[in-house]
């Protein structure tokens, strides 16, 4: 009980800290949802390309895995760099909290972020967009995209050992926007170069996308198992480059 209460604790602290830095919280949630609003006014009537879904929907798809992947990464990637930086990790190593806790408490922060973007871009495509979408679908596609938060919380783990305090959000931008762009998430996929939907390819953000978009039908080319596989192998690779920085850190400290 002591444990499962001193989760909890941290989890809290976390989100209540996130909450009081404004350089974290409003850009990571209005970011997505202003893009949303910008091009549901001049495209949310029209239908998506093949797939007979608006594209009002099929940005909710697509500028929801754009919202997952900023909360994710800039909640894990630039947060632990700078608490490395500032030793604070040192500091939580000498108290009796599991270290478990602290990365839980991270993990579900980049939860409760990625859905309170994921549940405004649903109410701006509803209010906005004249989106009608079954409440099952919805409900689908929202476990679709925060279930990606994992692969992204992996990949800000990497980026947060891996870099330094100052370096971190730069480096964490050049991966965040540049992905974005390429895994079609601002703008359709079918639009893009033929040369950037094969980089796309071995993208995660791409493919949380198309499992997204699969849940209104409008998913394109490779199977389910293929994109879940995708997702899976990049959070491998992520955790394996996270952990090797660990190690580093580690081999520093202790020699």
């Amino acid at each position: 009980m002591n444990s499962i209460r001193t989760h909890l604790l941290e989890m809290k602290y976390e989100f209540l800290k996130a909450l009081r830095i404004p350089a974290y919280s409003i850009p990571t949630v209005l970011f997505p949802l202003i893009f949303y609003v910008f091009f549901t006014l001049a495209f949310g009537r029209s239908p998506a390309s093949g797939s007979g879904v608006a594209m009002a929907a099929y940005m909710i798809a697509t500028y929801g895995t754009f919202g997952v992947l900023g909360a994710s990464m800039f909640g894990f990637g630039v947060s632990i760099a700078v608490e490395r930086g500032q030793g604070w990790l040192e500091v939580k190593r000498t108290t009796p909290m599991p270290i478990s806790a602290y990365f839980a408490a991270k993990m579900a922060m980049a939860v409760v972020f990625s859905s309170i973007i994921v549940a405004g871009l649903f109410a701006l495509g509803i209010t906005l967009g004249g989106v009608h979408i079954a409440v099952t679908t919805a409900l689908k596609m929202f476990i679709v995209l925060i279930g990606g938060s994992l692969t992204f919380s992996a990949l800000g783990l990497a980026v947060g050992y891996l870099a330094g305090p100052n370096s971190a959000a730069p480096i964490a931008n050049l991966i965040y926007l540049p992905m974005s762009v390429l895994s079609g998430l601002w703008f359709p996929i079918w639009v893009l170069p033929k040369f950037v939907q094969k980089i796309a390819l071995v993208l995660p953000a791409y493919h949380l996308s198309q499992l997204a978009l699969g849940t209104l039908g409008a998913a394109r080319g490779s199977s389910v198992a293929q994109h879940v596989a995708a997702m899976a192998a990049a959070t491998v690779v992520f955790l394996a480059v996270a952990y090797f920085g660990y190690r580093r850190d580690e081999g520093r400290m202790y020699g």
